[in-house]
């Protein structure tokens, strides 16, 4: 349920960031600049208008890359899932040594030392 809520509001602020970014122009005039204002006047607060663009696209920005990085911490994968139920299985399954068996004698490994009989 949490990943649908975190792809639907990451999808909405991306969605709102694009619309703000395209509204915005590059060389800095943006709304002002199709109003004919051009910085030189205020006019109806165009100017205010940019300013609030700006701060809109960092705000975005800002709330996006928390969402991302809750999301990533908030919803559980099914790697977690299966990771925890193999090692369950594996806890539950090992069968414990019994302090009265023999262990298995050392295989005897040549020591690379030593000589070799010459035939």
């Amino acid at each position: 349920m949490s990943l649908y809520i975190f792809m639907l509001l990451i999808a909405v602020v991306a969605f709102l960031l694009i619309l703000i970014i395209m509204v915005q122009n590059p060389k800095g005039g943006g709304l002002d600049a199709s109003f004919g204002g051009a910085g030189g006047s205020t006019m109806g607060g165009v100017q205010q208008t940019t300013t609030f663009l700006d701060k809109a696209t960092w705000y975005l920005f800002g709330f996006m890359v928390v969402l991302i990085l809750l999301s990533n911490t908030v919803i559980i994968r099914p790697t977690d899932q299966v990771d925890t139920q193999v090692k369950q299985a594996i806890e539950n399954h090992i069968p414990a040594q019994d302090s009265n068996a023999t262990p298995a004698p050392n295989p005897i490994i040549p020591d690379k030392n030593e000589s070799k009989p010459v035939k």
